[in-house]
């Protein structure tokens, strides 16, 4: 029973077009079309694009985007941390704020990012991402003892 339901959504999902597909970024504003409605939480779409990023050649890791979100982390592990989602219209913004490794040429990591997280979301999720900004907010030398 539970094999047939997952296939029968699988199947309603992929007969969806995109255009058809109404999306909604934030609960209070829920809408439907005629077979149904897709929620995308910005935190599936913050967890995609952290780790795309950690993935990508140079990046030591994450950095928070403020004091509060450097707490929060230390208080709970926070999937959204150093990446923050914003949809409007057009598209995703999406904010990553990271850490590089020393020596390596920040603009290359920094487009190699860009290009990897467009389209991982994009693939994944189906959406446009219309910009990445992409902050460095430090640098980390490591010792090759």
């Amino acid at each position: 029973m539970v094999s047939q339901t997952a296939n029968y959504f699988t199947i309603l999902y992929t007969k969806l077009q995109a255009s058809q597909v109404i999306r909604k970024m934030a609960e209070s504003d829920y809408k439907h079309n005629e077979l149904g409605s897709i929620l995308i939480q910005k935190d599936a779409i913050a967890s995609i694009a952290r780790q795309s990023t950690l993935q990508s050649y140079g990046v030591v890791g994450l950095a928070p985007k403020n004091l509060f979100e450097n707490i929060r982390q230390l208080i709970k592990k926070d999937l959204k941390y150093g990446v923050d989602v914003e949809y409007d219209h057009d598209g995703l913004i999406i904010d990553l704020y990271i850490i590089v490794e020393y020596g390596t040429r920040i603009k290359s990591i920094t487009n190699s990012i860009v290009n990897s997280v467009k389209y991982n979301v994009e693939k994944t999720v189906g959406l446009p991402v219309r910009r990445i900004n992409v902050h460095v907010r430090g640098l980390r030398i490591s010792y090759m003892d």
